[in-house]
């Protein structure tokens, strides 16, 4: 089983690769995580259900689908609907019935109306992504099974070999089928032009070509001719909207859920290469991981939006309304959405139990690193960007939100 979106989840585009080193190959790391039980919303739900404290109402339409939303949180509106045949419930998607993703910052679910089953994975803090399937049946007990055998998608070079999240745009037949050889991998430093190829793709995209909304050979002949943009409306007009909580497929979703998912696989991977240290060994060797996290944090080369963006759902309005805010109401969930995502480009996921469960030499030393980005100690390279005003407000909103912070950034 692999929940990918068009395809799902990210890709390895780091600025250095990770250290070569005395850590544990691929084969070992995936014995320790079959055998690690895992934890977080998703875990925590399987057992209030086994110990009946919670019963998952069962729709006649979308089955299981409204209560695990519920249960977990997940937001409707940033529902992503995926035309392309890239998941285990391949046979029941196309064009005209297509794969409906949503996310929260840790959970993400696969729904295609009339499958078996639904696809649900979560970050899990100490193993990176862990899978489940939940059967499509009325169940007086139904079960979130995990499945580890999306591993053998989910755990490769695309997820920097970790377990982990895949985002692909993929040139896609209008009966759903992809061309494998055309996949991208989708991450912030994606230029909008080739990404969401599977995907409806709804909203005011100010005119931006990129490759959702075509399928089948005569549509993808008109790549690169013209902009494909859909409404609400439109999109309607296209497929059963009814058949799904919402009638859209955000463009504002898409690019918050393509930056999130790649920050996911780093910070498992900077996790990972930390534990792998011997006791007495330095953080040398986990630099070049370490690097990669905080230019990816600070959107450092992220492609920059050609024209502003505007979505079809309340999408940008409750994820904004999440925080934390400072005293000034500043935000790093803020949305531009003009020229770049955020309006802050310091990563909302730094608040993430992800980042949490780094080592705590790793994080001091991020923190370190950030600290000397902002503070304007490190102006070289790439840092070069970030103007002295948007170094002081990430650092000002920073202090404020972040608990944990080292004593020196509130001096």
């Amino acid at each position: 089983m692999a929940l990918v979106i068009g395809g799902l989840f990210a890709a390895r585009v780091v600025s250095a690769a990770p250290p070569q080193s005395k850590q544990p190959g691929p084969d070992a790391e995936q014995a320790g995580y079959k055998a690690t039980a895992a934890t977080g919303a998703v875990e925590a739900l399987r057992s209030r259900i086994e110990r009946q404290e919670v019963k998952l109402e069962f729709s006649p339409t979308q089955g299981y689908l409204p209560a695990l939303l519920r249960e977990l949180k997940v937001p409707a509106t940033s529902q992503l609907l995926v035309a392309s045949k890239t998941s285990a419930n391949k046979n029941y998607i196309s064009p005209k019935n297509p794969r409906a993703l949503y996310f929260s910052d840790s959970v993400a679910l696969a729904f295609v109306p009339g499958a078996e089953m639904i696809e649900v994975a979560a970050t899990d803090p100490k193993l990176g992504a862990v899978f489940y399937t939940l059967e499509q049946k009325a169940f007086s007990r139904p079960q979130l099974t995990r499945d580890d055998r999306c591993l053998e998608c989910h755990a490769s070079s695309k997820t920097l070999d970790a377990p982990g999240w895949l985002v692909r745009s993929f040139r896609t037949h209008d009966d759903g089928e992809v061309d494998v050889l055309s996949g991208l991998m989708v991450t912030h430093h994606t230029p909008i032009a080739e990404r969401w190829g599977g995907y409806y793709v709804t909203g005011d995209t100010g005119g931006q070509p990129h490759r959702g909304n075509l399928f089948g050979a005569e549509s993808l002949a008109k790549r690169g001719n013209t902009v494909p943009s859909l409404s609400a409306a439109a999109l309607k007009s296209l497929l059963d909207i009814a058949k799904f909580p919402e009638p859209s497929s955000d463009v504002a979703a898409l690019l918050v859920f393509e930056h999130q998912v790649h920050m996911m696989n780093l910070l498992t991977r900077l996790r990972l290469d930390t534990e792998a240290l011997d006791e007495k060994e330095t953080l040398e060797r986990t630099y070049p991981t370490s690097e990669a996290v905080l230019k990816y944090l600070l959107f450092i080369d992220e492609a920059p939006l050609l024209a502003p963006i505007r979505g079809t759902s309340d999408f940008a309005r409750e994820f904004e309304a999440q925080g934390p805010m400072d005293a000034k109401g500043r935000s790093l969930r803020q949305l531009d959405l003009r020229t770049r995502l955020f309006k802050h480009p310091c990563s909302f996921m730094v608040y993430s139990p992800s980042f949490e469960a780094l080592p705590l030499r790793a994080r001091r030393h991020l923190y370190r690193r950030l600290w000397d980005v902002l503070a304007g100690v490190d102006e070289t390279g790439e840092f070069k960007s970030l103007s002295a005003e948007t170094r002081t407000t990430i650092r000002e909103i920073l202090v404020q939100t972040k608990k944990e912070l080292p004593a020196y950034w509130r001096l």
